[in-house]
């Protein structure tokens, strides 16, 4: 009978696993280490473009901040551009609402009248004088009454008086002046007479 010693062949079968074993292993170490490699550089790389990214917007960002300051700035002188130019443009209507107030009150103050003060106060204007009797302070008021710049005169006082040793009426008086008929005014020659005194 033959017998067949297998032990040689099984150790040697048993050293070629271990060694196809240990290839594996390293194989897998590097395989895993590759894959590191590479994920860690895509990551790497993702964080860099992202680093580029986040810096060129901040950039930006502090452009526009800069680009708003100049826009608010601008903003500011405009407004006060505008300001000014309604002051200015307030200032000019009044300079032609004082002159057609003038010679208005010069066209409407009757012979007879002489208006000492001119006060105006917004649209109320106080006026004061002396008139020959209080018949021609009433002919003041209609005549006031009747223009087409003024309106609602109201008598405040009247009272004797005497002005070089003549007796007369001093008055004093307030009436308004028409906003809505302020073109009229601006209208008005720029060489009208400013003396609203008649005697």
């Amino acid at each position: 009978m033959i017998r067949i010693n297998l032990l040689p062949h099984r150790e040697e079968k048993r050293k070629q696993r271990r060694t196809q074993f240990y290839v594996a292993a390293v194989g897998a170490a590097v395989g895993g280490v590759v894959v590191w490699g590479l994920v860690h550089g895509v990551i790497a790389g993702y964080v860099d473009a992202q680093e580029d990214k986040n810096a060129f917007l901040t950039k930006k960002i502090a452009e526009l901040d800069r680009e708003i300051d100049e826009i608010k700035r601008l903003r500011e002188q405009m407004d006060a551009l505008s300001s000014r130019k309604r002051v200015i443009e307030s200032l000019q209507g009044n300079r032609f609402e004082a002159v057609g107030l003038m010679d208005e009150l010069a066209k409407q103050t009757p012979e007879g009248v002489y208006l000492k003060s001119v006060k105006q106060t917004g649209s109320k204007v106080a006026l004061a004088g002396y008139a020959q009797s209080s018949a021609r302070v009433s002919t003041l008021m209609r005549n006031l009454e009747a223009s087409p710049l003024l309106e609602k005169p109201d008598l405040v006082e009247i009272k004797a008086a005497t002005v070089d040793k003549r007796s007369v009426s001093e008055f004093s008086l307030s009436v308004t002046i028409t906003r809505a008929k302020e073109d009229a005014l601006k209208t008005m020659p720029a060489g009208a007479t400013t003396g609203g005194a008649k005697t």
